[in-house]
């Protein structure tokens, strides 16, 4: 049998059902696999083996009992370090929040402790999930699995290496503007940013209140459709939590899709696009046309100002969002200080990173008077063309297919500016903006065996087509293999 860290969900929750395997045989599995990468990884900002211990034995007395499992039950699973765990360490990797301890649990931890999950720990990110590298974290610097002088992608980049590096089996991430899709991509795993409104936002740390998703990463499109069955759930905690019916997302996995219309838009194929990246998705279009499916072009006419329109909307929101963080009610304050003014100024000085103040200066900027109207209010009407260009497409077209990013994983050391760096999201912006759902799989490698990603983007509420079509991909054309030896 393969070491117990490298199967999948699916593959341990069969063993698990059949008493082959003990929860704590794959507990202690994946914190030797742990204690094996982690100091060259960076993946955890917290961790907890002997509680994650105390769960697992919870869940091998209902084996010997007799009393039936629930389908994730048993399996190890990490959050990203902006999602509130009662008693927990909650940072969102931030100075600013660093004695912070969640005082409840956001609901997708309930949801997670409910379906008898173990929670080992929480995962390293950009600072309040704002970035695109991981290294804007104030703990530590996570690293590419596939190549330790490459970064793993953010802002959910802890989460994505350790499913990558097999550290854990499956994590929870959150997507403003690609920060689930982006690091999945780079580090070769699966990455789903489900519909805005399809997964409570409860206790998560907000960034971009009108753009955030939680959504899960996991080795296999059926391992993050499972997920998707514990967390898509209605939550009155929530007002942005839809009350619609919630379908069983491994259902329809293995239907073939022979018929189905993939949309194919001009705009996402761009100058400058790495040309291994390019001729990898022009691959996995000719893998689908193999499958039955119906290629169709299309035009996002508006897709060159999503950038643009999400750096003047997501820093705004940052820029309320993060007001409330001054040093008075909880987490970081400053030691000396004159007075109120004083003390705000200083705690927040050095509280936030300097990607999280420039986001909140320009936040700050574009929502003040004689500037709103010409900056954010410009913005949420390019977002409503945005949204429109999708709606329009997806009367043709069932699904659309796009690299997710224009390059694979790039160097620790390069130098980027902050606007280069915001260009690295272009390809997955548009969704948040629209609010549509989007999956990222492995497609292949490029010559340095650097993972390449596909982004598939579908109809509003619609995952379950997503899912289909990616598994449909994984199953008959590629599947990629983690790396073991790091």
């Amino acid at each position: 049998m393969k070491k117990l860290y490298k199967l999948t969900a699916k593959e341990l929750s069969k063993l698990l059902k059949e008493k082959k395997i003990k929860a704590v045989d794959i507990v202690n599995s994946i914190f030797e696999r742990i204690n094996e990468v982690e100091d060259k990884i960076g993946s955890f900002v917290y961790l907890d083996k002997e509680n994650a211990l105390e769960q697992a034995k919870k869940v091998d007395e209902k084996i010997e009992k007799g009393i039936e499992l629930k389908p994730l039950e048993g399996i190890p699973v990490a959050i990203k370090d902006n999602m509130v765990s009662n008693g927990e360490p909650t940072t969102a990797s931030s100075k600013i929040l660093s004695n912070y301890k969640g005082i409840y649990d956001a609901t997708v931890v309930k949801l997670i402790k409910d379906e008898g999950m173990i929670l080992i720990g929480k995962t390293n990110m950009d600072e309040f999930a704002m970035g695109s590298t991981t290294k804007t974290s104030f703990i530590k610097e996570s690293k590419n699995p596939w190549d330790l002088e490459r970064v793993p992608g953010g802002s959910s980049g802890g989460s994505a290496t350790a499913v990558a590096a097999q550290e854990v089996i499956l994590t929870l991430g959150s997507d403003t503007g690609g920060s689930i899709r982006q690091p999945a991509a780079f580090c070769g795993v699966v990455g789903l940013k489900p519909t805005y409104g399809r997964v409570s936002r409860y206790g998560l740390i907000a960034f971009g209140s009108s753009l955030d998703q939680i959504g899960p990463f996991g080795k296999t499109v059926e391992d993050v459709a499972m997920f998707m069955n514990v967390i898509a759930k209605h939550d009155e905690m929530d007002t942005t939590s839809l009350n619609i019916e919630t379908p069983d997302y491994t259902k329809n996995l293995n239907e073939d899709i022979k018929g189905l219309k993939i949309g194919i838009p001009k705009e996402y194929f761009i100058d400058g696009m790495d040309n291994e990246v390019k001729k990898a998705i022009e691959n996995a279009i000719e893998e689908y046309k193999k499958m039955g499916a119906e290629i169709v072009e299309i035009s996002l006419l508006h897709t060159e100002y999503a950038p643009s329109t999400y750096y003047i909307i997501a820093p705004a929101e940052a820029s309320s969002n993060l007001a409330r963080f001054d040093g008075i009610r909880y987490g970081y304050r400053t030691e000396n200080y004159k007075d109120i003014k004083d003390l705000y100024i200083k705690t927040r000085s050095e509280g936030f990173g300097d990607e999280v103040k420039r986001r909140i200066m320009i936040g700050t900027y574009v929502l003040s008077a004689g500037y709103y109207d010409a900056y954010y209010k410009q913005a949420q009407k390019v977002r409503r063309l945005i949204k429109n260009d999708f709606d329009k497409a997806f009367k043709n077209v069932d699904v659309i297919l796009t690299p997710a990013t224009p390059n694979t994983a790039f160097k620790l050391t390069d130098k980027k500016s902050p606007v280069e760096m915001y260009l690295e999201d272009v390809f997955t912006i548009s969704a948040n903006l629209a609010g549509i759902p989007g999956i990222v799989i492995p497609t292949g490698k490029n010559k340095n065996g650097l993972p390449i990603g596909m982004q598939l983007l579908g109809k509003h509420f619609d995952e379950t087509t997503l899912l289909k079509v990616a598994n449909n991909f994984e199953k008959r054309a590629y599947r990629i293999e983690l790396p073991d030896n790091i």
